[in-house]
């Protein structure tokens, strides 16, 4: 693979997503068709349509289990369908979220080992990692509270609405994983301001990514 796959990963109210777009209008111009942007659960027509029975607030009644395996069914046809023919075709990938939300968000806040989905997502994946991943750090109370603040009431999914002690699990998990693996993952600060964050995110792109960039782009 020729291109570089950078995921974008943090708690429920990190600000990532936001900070995804802000990053995908500074990037686009000097990019152009060199960048593709997408997201999980989704970035395709089937993987979408998977994203929309996971994160449906009607589907009470979903096993952990089954949740843990729709998304790694997800990931496989994202990958398959989306980010191996970007690679393929020397893009720079951007990816809000990967498999780093499912060890922590299965693995960890629905607690059913963190082990486990890794392993899952192994198989899903057949292993392939991002040159990069960008965890975008915030408290779990700081989270809910931009939630509860800013989201639209019907962009608030299964997930957002869970107690604090499991965004906190997530968060911990998160820690971990970036404790676990420096060199793939950095930290950023997500209680800064939006404007210092985006700055941070982009020079690490940037680092890992210089191939892309031509000298004072």
């Amino acid at each position: 693979m020729s291109g570089t796959f950078i995921s974008f990963e943090g708690p429920d109210g990190a600000g990532k997503t936001s900070a995804l777009h802000a990053i995908t209008a500074a990037l686009q111009p000097i990019l152009g068709d060199r960048l593709a942007v997408t997201r999980e659960p989704g970035g395709n027509a089937i993987s979408e349509s998977i994203r929309a029975i996971i994160l449906d607030r009607a589907n009470t009644a979903m096993d952990y289990r089954t949740e843990a395996l729709l998304y790694a069914a997800a990931r496989r046809q994202h990958l398959a369908e989306t980010i191996l023919p970007a690679l393929a075709a020397d893009q720079l990938v951007l990816c809000d979220r990967y498999v780093d939300s499912s060890v922590a968000y299965q693995g960890a806040g629905r607690q059913i080992g963190e082990q486990a989905v890794a392993q899952m997502n192994q198989f899903a994946t057949d292993g392939l990692l991002p040159n990069l991943t960008i965890y975008f750090d915030v408290p779990a109370e700081v989270g809910l509270q931009r939630i509860q603040a800013h989201r639209d009431p019907q962009q608030v999914d299964r997930l957002d609405v869970e107690k604090t002690a499991f965004h906190d699990r997530v968060r911990a998990a998160y820690l971990r994983l970036q404790a676990a693996n420096p060199q793939r993952i950095k930290l950023i600060d997500a209680t800064q301001t939006p404007d210092q964050v985006v700055a941070a995110a982009l020079t690490l792109i940037k680092q890992t990514a210089s191939g892309y960039f031509t000298a004072g782009a």
